[in-house]
């Protein structure tokens, strides 16, 4: 059965929210947007999410405030890193609330996953293909965002993650639960074998089937779940989604698919108060 359940928000924002999270966890907040319900035009209708992609700023924030207010968080809570594929970690503090919100030169910089125990925080994170993962531990009462794309996921981010929720607060991965959000699946994400030399390099051997002499098609969604299980999280914590961003086109954007000029979707994970 599909994790992700869709919603129409009160302000019309469409979302998808991972259903068993909602029903379990009373003051935790996470999902991923969709492009329908903000007010970009054009390639970017409606509902982009990124400032990098050369849409209207003014567009994109308010888009930002209205999926803030779907999810339940004042927009000064809107908390995001500039994103470079890479494997770093940072560890949000009341301190850090609120950077990146109105410009990416603010934002918490070479960062691809944000980690957090301090509520009325809205970690934020954008994708158009790439795998959302999140994380929450109940018992430490902390949550996280990570972006793995190929090379995030070469890096095995996920597993960075894990570890940095160990090290800034003590978590336990048997406890944690973890999720993984629409991106692009094994039917649509064609790849070279560039690609696959640097998942075997950084010892994934599994994850891919050969289309061609030098041509694959990946599954980025399992390679990420094995790896969360490698790292200690259990397989019953493992929400994973199997929503396609190159295949629903009404519902999502996506880089490959489009041509590259296309809008941001955004992952959210938040405690509220």
């Amino acid at each position: 059965m599909e994790c992700m359940v869709r919603r129409i928000e009160a302000n019309g924002v469409e979302t998808y929210r991972i259903a068993s999270w909602d029903r379990r966890f009373e003051r935790l907040s996470a999902g991923f947007s969709t492009r329908t319900g903000g007010v970009s035009e054009g390639g970017f209708a409606s509902l982009n999410c990124a400032l990098h992609v050369e849409d209207d700023p003014q567009h994109v924030l308010e888009n930002r405030r209205r999926l803030a207010e779907a999810a339940g968080f004042p927009f000064d809570a809107w908390t995001c890193g500039e994103q470079v594929h890479h494997n770093d970690v940072a560890v949000v503090t009341r301190k850090e609330r609120g950077r990146g919100r109105n410009s990416r030169e603010d934002a918490m910089q070479d960062t691809d996953a944000l980690i957090t125990d301090e509520a009325d925080i809205m970690l934020v994170s954008f994708y158009a293909d790439c795998v959302p993962l999140y994380f929450y531990d109940p018992v430490r009462q902390a949550v996280g965002l990570a972006h793995a794309g190929w090379k995030g996921t070469a890096k095995r981010i996920a597993a960075r993650t894990v570890e940095a929720f160990r090290e800034a607060f003590g978590s336990q991965p048997e406890q944690m639960h973890a999720a993984i959000g629409p991106s692009i699946g094994g039917c649509c994400y064609e790849v070279d074998d560039r690609v696959i030399r640097a998942m075997e390099e950084s010892g994934i051997s599994a994850g891919w089937t050969r289309k061609s002499d030098d041509k694959f098609m990946l599954d980025l969604r399992e390679i990420n779940r094995q790896l969360l299980i490698e790292a200690g999280i259990l397989p019953s914590h493992i929400e994973v989604s199997h929503l396609c961003t190159g295949c629903h086109v009404e519902s999502f954007f996506s880089h490959r698919r489009d041509g590259g000029r296309t809008g941001r979707m955004a992952s959210w994970i938040g405690l509220k108060r």
